[in-house]
């Protein structure tokens, strides 16, 4: 899935320290709490249908099940969404095929956004800061009503300013601002993927504030991707000891992409650019003072731009560039 910020997707990474400069109180709306009003009352514009969409993610709880199709094939879903102590419980199991259950946990809030102006990353993302970003990229436009899921949705309609990124579509809740549906389409305006509720069990509003990241350092491989498009801001990245390979992340507030970088070994990939599902593959071979690298990004990104990205990166390098 897409959607970077909200419960149906993930989120991402940097390099840079982040900034520690005092910051002016937020207001009741860019709070990271679960008891604004927002949530309950019926939006006005466009930022206030963003704005509760990504609270709501973050703030509901739930049991639902749902249906994902892409190019793939079709997967059922059932999904869990808690909230404990400020801190998210998702759960997703696969219904098809090999029993297979993710579990996750994670923090709010936790996109990194470089704001209007400034030169280092804000990692307590604002609601606000989030919908400003978007809205910056994206044609936002508020459609008519329809029923998924037995519930009454509003459409939200994405149109990119370029062709570099998928258009998106949500269908949203207006009882709660829950994602119900999510259509991602190409550039000739089919539908590459489609993730849509089948059924939404008696959703619950959790009250109080969200747990999120504060302070640290980002990640600083000793290379840098000099292409990417216009929008895309680096985020902050795990690396474990069960995943050492040095990874930058990106976001556009709705898509995202992945860049890693490893000595190739004897079980090296065959370069090339390739779609699997919704996302964009690149993989290169490059030489480097003498030993051989491998470098992948993936995405939900045309496969052509994710190209573009991998084929970017140099060793050595600072800033990466846009455009």
């Amino acid at each position: 899935m897409t959607v970077a910020v909200l419960s149906l997707s993930s989120t991402a990474q940097a390099s840079s320290d982040i900034d520690r400069s005092p910051t002016p109180p937020p207001s009741e709306e860019n709070r990271q709490t679960c008891s604004t009003p927002i949530l309950t009352r019926t939006p006005n514009s466009i930022d206030e249908w963003l704005i509760r969409t990504m609270l709501a993610s973050h703030c509901y709880e739930y049991q639902a099940r749902a249906v994902s199709i892409n190019s793939i094939g079709v997967r059922t879903l059932a999904l869990s969404h808690r909230v404990q102590d400020g801190v998210r419980q998702q759960v997703v199991q696969h219904l098809d095929g090999p029993s297979i259950s993710v579990e996750r946990r994670s923090q709010a809030g936790k996109l990194a956004w470089a704001l209007p102006g400034e030169s280092d990353f804000d990692i307590s993302i604002t609601p606000r800061a989030w919908a400003e970003h978007v809205e910056t990229y994206y044609d936002v436009s508020l459609e008519n009503e329809e029923r998924v899921a037995g519930r009454v949705a509003s459409r939200l309609r994405f149109e990119p300013h370029d062709d570099n990124r998928y258009a998106h579509t949500w269908w949203v809740d207006e009882e709660t601002g829950l994602l119900l549906k999510h259509e991602l389409s190409d550039t000739q305006s089919r539908v590459v993927e489609t993730f849509q509720m089948t059924q939404l069990q008696s959703p619950s509003l959790y009250e109080g504030p969200l747990m999120t990241e504060q302070g640290g350092s980002l990640t600083d491989p000793d290379w840098d991707v000099n292409w990417l498009p216009e929008g895309f801001v680096a985020q902050p990245a795990q690396i474990t000891s069960s995943n050492p390979m040095a990874q930058r992340f990106y976001s556009d507030g709705l898509s995202s992409v992945s860049v890693f970088a490893a000595p190739a070994g004897d079980q090296a990939l065959e370069a090339g650019a390739y779609t699997l599902g919704v996302s964009g593959i690149a993989i290169e071979l490059v030489d480097i003072e003498g030993k051989r690298w491998q470098l992948v990004a993936i995405g939900e990104l045309p496969a052509g731009q994710v190209r573009r990205i991998v084929q970017s990166i140099e060793f050595g390098a600072s800033t990466p560039a846009h455009g």
